[in-house]
């Protein structure tokens, strides 16, 4: 149910909406409710073929031998398309803007890497041909090992999953083998907490199923161009790589899309849309392909499975002062979106809450799995997941109201984020005094009264602090896989010091039960100050260039553009730096 609350930052919101808010009804929904829509299987040509692919019952193997003689020679069959038929056979959505190398082929070539890569494809003129002709195929595979677990993919010695990336970690930037972010000393803060409690989060792959499998046919013109009809959810990502997997400039590509039927972001990745132009280029008709119901459950990318630690260092009155995350994406066996979902995911960190000291190592590991891909909010629902579940931990661990604690730990106006941006436009508090409400759920008196929009930004809340430099001078600890190998703790696992056990009265099942008046102390002006670890003073801006005055008889220099900034040099002691970072973006530029 929506609802528009006009008592809550009126000052800050534009209410001259043409849309939200008001029941417009939108353009396509008549033809949905009527069945008149029309999606790309509902385009029919004469003389349509039909592509299906012969894909590997290995996770891992090498190709012997692929005899498709008999296959080529079975009623109906047009074409069969090997890899050497593929004009440009290695393509990876990103490098359509520079970001990553292309890691995956349209059909393999002499080795497979998981269970349902396409090996073959055929075109006959049925769909029931097509598939007749792919079990006369014949393929000699020699299996090799596999490995199915991120963690275990990135210790020395694991089978490689990827020759592109051989060491099983996309590289950022070429020199990167995660996405890395820090703020303060989260080591210090874990020294200085009252509890210590890290768990350990696992989320597995899921199926977007939509109503319609992926798909596309794709039709010869008279111009020398050719149609395709797509469920592609990004017409112009489809059209770019197929251009360049198919070799031909892209203004010969007319791609005609915009009706879904069902995507969830599953139909980012081109899976059909090169062959089926390449099969319509070799064969001069119109080539349709489409997964069916097994194949989109199986081989369609799934949302990617992570892993996630979550250690948190916590005080009695409930204050988090410290917050180390430590993610593991599964990208299975070739990049597509992942590594991009990396980079959404260390942006989020650590959510929607106020902690002095942050750190985080988001890694994207090969496997031998399906390829995963985009999924609703990719890369941020699953963090998102696991810090409210550690959340409802923590509270419970400090012995307070779950909404109570959330109030407490809470961005303001004006905090600083460990990513250097003040919060703005923040609300979490009143968010969740209006849901406490909705669901009758009691907070204090002092839980009604606070507001996102007091206390934001004082003192340490405003400011960056030092960030700790390791041996060799770099950003963090040494916790890449270059160093010791990683500890793995069992699901479900806490850790906190017995001499710090919190009292857990009144607990029911192990879970603190809510009740009218909470049963933690607030925090006093003594509770609420700073840590034993001072911070260091805000980085104050650079001084604004001295204007240019001209001298007179001289003409007035050509103009130079501005120096980019770099970081300041470090003014504390040896092993602190100021406002150093090490977030990354897609552009490499320090972008939200």
């Amino acid at each position: 149910m929506l609802e528009m609350r006009k008592d809550l930052f009126a000052d800050e919101r534009d209410d001259n909406l043409n849309v939200v808010g008001k029941p417009i009804q939108r353009q396509d929904m008549p033809g949905h409710v009527t069945g008149l829509t029309r999606y790309f299987d509902d385009h029919a040509f004469d003389g349509l073929l039909h592509l299906k692919v012969v894909r590997s019952p290995h996770a891992s193997a090498r190709i012997r031998s692929i005899d498709v003689s008999a296959a080529m020679r079975a009623p109906g069959v047009k074409r069969v398309l090997r890899a050497a038929d593929v004009p440009v056979n290695k393509n990876t959505l990103l490098s359509l803007i520079g970001f990553g190398k292309d890691d995956e082929p349209s059909l393999a070539v002499d080795k497979v890497h998981y269970k349902g890569e396409p090996v073959v494809a055929i075109i006959a003129e049925t769909e029931a041909q097509a598939l007749a002709a792919k079990a006369l195929v014949r393929i000699d595979y020699e299996p090799m090992p596999a490995v199915f677990d991120v963690e275990e993919a990135l210790k020395p010695g694991s089978p490689v999953v990827n020759e592109t990336y051989p060491a099983n970690y996309f590289e950022y930037h070429e020199r990167f083998d995660h996405q890395k972010l820090r703020f303060g000393d989260v080591e210090r803060a874990f020294a200085s907490a009252d509890m210590v409690i890290e768990h350990r989060y696992q989320m597995s792959p899921i199926e977007h199923a939509p109503t319609e499998t992926n798909g596309s046919i794709a039709a010869p013109e008279q111009n020398g161009r050719f149609v395709v009809h797509s469920c592609a959810q990004g017409l112009f990502f489809s059209l770019g790589t197929t251009a360049k997997i198919v070799a031909v400039e892209s203004n010969r590509l007319h791609f005609i899309g915009g009706t879904v039927g069902g995507g969830f972001g599953g139909k980012v990745d081109s899976l059909t849309e090169p062959l089926a132009v390449l099969g319509a280029m070799m064969t001069g008709r119109p080539v349709r392909f489409v997964l069916d119901r097994e194949e989109e459950m199986l081989y369609g990318s799934p949302r990617g499975a992570e892993r996630i630690y979550i250690k948190d260092g916590l005080m009695r009155d409930g204050r988090i002062i410290g917050r180390y995350i430590r993610s593991y994406f599964d990208a299975g066996a070739y990049t597509r979106l992942s590594s991009y979902a990396a980079i959404k995911c260390t942006a989020h960190l650590p959510g929607p809450y106020w902690i002095p000291n942050v750190a985080s190592d988001v890694h994207v590991a090969y496997t031998n799995r399906c390829p995963s891909t985009a999924m609703r909010g990719f890369g941020i629902t699953a963090v998102d997941f696991a810090l409210e579940v550690q959340m409802d931990r923590l509270a419970e661990a400090a012995a307070m109201d779950p909404m109570e604690f959330r109030l407490l730990n809470a961005y303001r106006d004006g905090d600083m984020k460990p990513h250097r941006r003040k919060a703005s436009n923040t609300a979490l508090i009143e968010c969740v005094q209006v849901a406490a409400g909705k669901a009758n759920w009691p907070i204090s008196e002092q839980g009604k009264r606070q507001s996102s929009l007091v206390g934001g930004g004082a003192a340490e809340r405003g400011q960056i602090p030092a960030t700790v430099l390791d041996a060799r001078g770099q950003i963090g600890r040494p916790d890449t896989r270059n160093s010791g190998p990683t500890q793995t703790l069992p699901a479900g696992t806490s850790r906190i010091a017995l001499s710090k056990q919190p009292v857990m009265e009144g607990a029911r099942d192990s879970r603190a039960a809510p009740t009218q008046v909470p049963r933690y102390e607030p925090a006093g002006p003594a509770a609420a100050a700073p840590p034993a670890y001072a911070a260091q003073p805000a980085q104050a801006p650079p001084a604004p260039p001295s204007p240019y005055e001209p001298v007179a008889g001289q003409q007035a220099p050509a103009y130079q553009p501005p120096p980019v900034p770099t970081s300041p040099a470090p003014s504390g002691p040896s092993q602190t730096q100021h406002g150093a970072v090490r977030f990354s973006s897609v552009f490499g530029t320090r972008r939200r």
